[in-house]
């Protein structure tokens, strides 16, 4: 019987969240100045850097990576380009 083995980038994709994707998608979305995409990608990462946290008296003591900080800046930026401000 033949063992399958891992290449060292499946690893590594194993080993990726969520959030490093959608983060990643939201910076691809910035890049080609999509607002609606990138605005609800914003809520995805939202959304997938805080499941399974929480419940009753839960406090969020996390802060932000500095990659997320600044893809939101972006964000905010292209936002009120797109609104001609």
């Amino acid at each position: 019987m033949a063992t399958v083995t891992q290449s060292a980038a499946d690893k590594k994709k194993a080993y990726i969240r969520l959030s490093d994707l959608v983060l990643e998608a939201m910076y691809l979305a910035i890049e080609q100045k999509d607002v609606a995409i990138a605005d609800i990608l914003s809520r995805a990462l939202e959304m997938s850097l805080t499941r399974n946290a929480g419940g009753r008296n839960f406090i969020e003591r996390r802060d932000l990576s500095k990659d997320v900080e600044k893809a939101i800046e972006k964000l905010g930026v292209l936002k009120r380009q797109a609104k001609g401000k």
